[in-house]
């Protein structure tokens, strides 16, 4: 069996570092990932993937990288399921066990604004 996931995304949201109790370092980011393909309307829709990090990924991450940053993600897809009150769903996202840095998003300047 085999469960190995590549996926190239935008960070929707800002990565924070998170360090539990017993010192391990997390992190969960989000990823912006447009599809290839247009729908009924003519445009293109995009996929909000969740990425879990631990340790060493996690903390460069977060160091390195913001919002809108272009980054590569290599892992594994898991599931677990969530008990809401009398209700239970299963929730899939990505465990990450490396993180590839492809780009930064363009920082805004004045000089932006005045062209």
């Amino acid at each position: 069996m085999l469960n190995q996931l590549v996926v190239i995304g935008r960070i929707a949201n800002g990565p924070e570092l998170n360090i539990d109790e017993s010192g391990r370092k997390t992190s969960t980011i989000t990823l912006a990932v447009p599809r290839s393909y247009k729908n009924a309307n003519g445009e293109y829709e995009t996929d909000f993937i969740d990425c879990n990090l631990f340790g060493d990924v996690a903390e460069s991450t977060c160091d390195y990288c913001k919002t809108g940053d272009l980054i590569g993600v290599k892992g594994r897809v898991q599931s677990r399921i969530i008990e809401d009150g009398d209700k239970s769903y299963k929730k899939i996202g990505v465990v990450a066990e490396r993180v590839t840095f492809l780009s930064s998003a363009k920082a805004k300047t004045i000089d932006d604004e005045i062209e």
